[in-house]
């Protein structure tokens, strides 16, 4: 459980809402996004804006921040003022802030500058001291209590303090109301405890925080209350002290989910993989562990443990510098990802937008993008007929959400493109699957999509490696769990003889 102080006591008693909402919808080219929602957030309240990918809370937040012009009938009170409709100058100025999944920030410019650029560029004077911008950026990191060197530049940070520094440019516009769309998609457990901590000081200082995630246990856990939106509709308010799991998912998705160890022992298989004592320096260090034919192996730890360094290797990226694999029980030492390729091994990227899928590019290229060689003809020619007969095949068997396959990748949902990226690695023919943080940015109604082709895959006999810091996902869908810190294995875990509260224990301390 992560660290968090939660009052369940109600922070609206003798209140004004910071933002009240009534009969506000808003049609796209005939198509209802939001249908006649009312919506309320109180002072120093942290509520949390719940549902699947496309049931309209980017476009309710939109509405509010001034990017979208709510259908007419609508009423939007901000601070006890009333509007039809805003636009984000004005909301800004009424205390709306907004940190976009993207952060929106200027990765050539300094700390400082990206803090503190709101406030100036309203500014007339078109001469604006280098002193006086640090001085602005000082005073809101010492108000959350984060420090930086406010010189560098944002590109050289990692995500998660590239958060806060969004975070911190939303306080410099004295925002009363700051909108987190998903905060925590990119970030490591550790990384999230410190983020919830400075949500939980910005409510301290009596502003509301909307916070929407698809990790729904870290919901259960910051939040005051939960707004629920399933196709455009409000389904409910709840109360998140009386909330669980079960129930938020069942709200959200209107299906019940009930999760389930695996409980088959395939160790007797025949082997796949095997790791002897392979080391790589500063990475990872004498790592030992099999994969059966048709068993999903877990691996799971904290920020630093090795775990996608220890699958860049298996996938021909970086050499060990010591130790062997083997594969269908010969040594095989891949010069490259190409040659690890052409043995059956498959790795799924943990970023899926940079780095697994080609964002510009349509469904159908990125999905042969990994077989091209295989579907030529005469004259170094694409095979129009083959390109088509894999593309369906595994567009049908995955069960890929659509409008036509010579769309925009971007066009789909998180989880209809973590599909189709996994489906352009089984068109490979792997003897083993590598997925590397499969979920991140996946609402729950398709992670659960997600985890019965792991299912399915495995039962027709592919290995799979599962690599994740989200316990619970390993836990019940691995054979096997591996806890992997500090770039050594520590111990395995079989889910059906253990507890999750053993393997979480182990990961973060019994105190967390």
């Amino acid at each position: 459980m992560l660290d968090i102080n939660h009052s369940s006591e109600s922070k609206s008693d003798n209140m004004t809402p910071v933002i009240q909402l009534s009969n506000t919808s808003k049609t796209f080219g005939g198509v209802r996004a939001l249908i006649n929602i009312d919506f309320e957030v109180m002072p120093g309240e942290v509520h949390c804006l719940a549902g699947e990918n496309g049931c309209g809370k980017s476009t309710l937040i939109k509405i509010i921040s001034g990017v979208y012009t709510p259908d007419p009938g609508a009423n939007i009170s901000l601070m006890g003022q009333s509007y039809e409709a805003l636009n984000p100058t004005q909301a800004r100025h009424v205390g709306v802030g907004v940190i976009w999944q993207d952060h929106a920030l200027f990765p050539e410019m300094s700390i400082a500058e990206n803090i503190a650029i709101e406030g100036f560029v309203e500014l007339k004077s078109k001469l604006i001291k280098h002193k006086k911008i640090k001085n602005v950026a000082q005073r809101v990191c010492q108000r959350l209590g984060v420090s930086f060197d406010l010189d560098a530049q944002v590109k050289t940070l990692p995500i998660a303090q590239k958060q806060l520094i969004a975070i911190c440019r939303a306080l410099v516009s004295d925002a009363r109301i700051v909108f987190m769309d998903e905060p925590t998609a990119s970030l490591t457990q550790s990384e999230t405890k410190h983020l919830l901590n400075v949500v939980r000081t910005l409510t301290d200082e009596n502003v509301a925080v909307v916070f929407v995630s698809h990790r729904l246990t870290e919901v259960l856990e910051i939040a005051d209350r939960v707004t629920v939106l399933r196709d455009g509709k409000k389904v409910g308010v709840y109360d998140a002290s009386e909330m669980t799991l079960e129930k938020l998912t069942e709200k959200m998705t209107g299906l019940t989910i009930n999760p389930a160890v695996i409980n088959h022992d395939l160790t007797k298989n025949e082997t796949i993989l095997e790791l002897k004592q392979i080391s790589r320096s500063g990475e990872y260090k004498d790592i030992s562990f099999s994969i059966h034919r048709g068993e999903v192996v877990g691996i799971t730890g904290l920020l630093g443990a090795g775990r996608t360094e220890l699958a860049l290797s298996l996938f021909g990226m970086t050499k060990p510098d010591q130790g062997q694999i083997y594969l269908d029980g010969k040594i095989v030492q891949f010069k490259s990802n190409i040659e690890a390729i052409s043995s059956g091994v498959a790795y799924v990227s943990e970023d899926r937008l940079s780095l697994g899928l080609i964002q510009d590019q349509s469904i159908e290229d990125n999905l042969i993008s990994t077989v091209l060689n295989k579907i030529l003809i005469f004259g170094g020619l694409l095979s129009f007929k083959k390109k088509k007969l894999i593309v369906n095949r595994w567009i049908k068997e995955l069960g890929v959400k659509l409008g036509a396959t010579s769309d925009a990748i971007s066009t789909l949902s998180g989880g209809n493109q973590q599909k189709v990226a996994i489906a352009k690695w089984l068109a490979t023919k792997p003897k083993l699957l590598i997925l590397d943080a499969p979920t991140v940015g996946v609402d729950i109604g398709a992670r659960e999509g997600i985890f019965e082709i792991v299912r399915d895959l495995a039962g027709k006999g592919l290995s799979i490696l599962l690599i994740s810091d989200e316990v619970s996902e390993v836990y019940f869908n691995s054979n096997r769990v591996l806890h992997m810190s500090n770039g050594c294995m520590q111990k395995e875990y079989i889910p059906a003889q253990c507890n999750i509260s053993e393997l979480e224990d182990a990961i973060y301390g019994k105190n967390i």
